[in-house]
């Protein structure tokens, strides 16, 4: 019961830096980017119990905006709500994360594919990586998964499409759900900030259909990574 007492102060105080993104104009949507950023962040984890008094009171918002923003994020396959028990961060399936993979494979290769000269549209994916390199030097691997998520969030946005940008936001965060099966994070996520080093290489020397190759091979290998952990998850059930 201490743990839990202790989990639940750490996740208002965490929220509480939030509340000043609210602003005066607070909306169930803007809540629900917030709790949506700190899912892909691996703040909250598979299967927690996502509290309303506490989360409410962390953001400064009414109980009705709060559930407004968990029906949103569990139309957006993040939550789901059990009847009598309450609003859960969703666990993803294997038929899941297949079809995560499936979706990242076709935006983000075809945003790659159909760029022009990106030389000077690399700003975010620059930032990615030194967040990224900068979390590894810490041996932060949470800090380092998130980097990665941001790596490909702005590979996405070099398409220069708010619906494709609004798309994937949803789909990364589930994704970060699925990290949570590997139980050495450093050893899944660490090889994979080097191929984001190569692919950033590519595209700033212009060479966009290596990069689209590069990152083709990258999410079937990352894919076929967190099939197997699951896989082995669902067999020791």
């Amino acid at each position: 019961m201490a743990d839990e007492d202790e989990r639940r102060l750490v996740e208002a105080a965490g929220l509480e830096e939030d509340r000043a993104l609210l602003g005066r104009t607070s909306t169930a949507e803007r809540v629900a980017a917030i709790l949506r950023d700190r899912i892909a962040e691996g703040y909250f984890t598979p299967g927690t119990r996502l509290s309303e008094e506490n989360i409410g009171g962390a953001l400064g918002v009414s109980r009705n905006t709060l559930r407004e923003a968990f029906r949103l994020l569990t139309h957006e396959r993040l939550l789901v709500h059990e009847l009598n028990r309450g609003v859960f961060v969703r666990v993803v399936t294997l038929e899941d994360l297949l079809d995560i993979y499936r979706v990242r494979k076709l935006v983000e290769c075809a945003a790659v594919r159909g760029l022009g000269d990106p030389s000077t549209r690399l700003d975010a994916l620059e930032a990615a990586l030194a967040a990224g390199e900068k979390a590894a030097r810490d041996q932060s691997w949470q800090d380092l998964s998130t980097a990665n998520i941001r790596f490909h969030q702005a590979v996405v946005s070099l398409a220069e499409s708010p619906r494709l940008d609004e798309l994937m936001r949803g789909v990364l965060a589930e994704l970060r759900l699925v990290f949570h099966v590997m139980a050495d994070p450093r050893r899944f996520h660490e090889p994979y900030l080097a191929r984001n080093r190569q692919i950033l290489a590519a595209l700033r020397a212009g060479d966009t259909a290596q990069a689209e190759r590069m990152l083709a091979v990258y999410l079937d290998d990352s894919r076929a990574q967190l099939s197997e952990a699951y896989s082995r998850r669902v067999a020791e059930m």
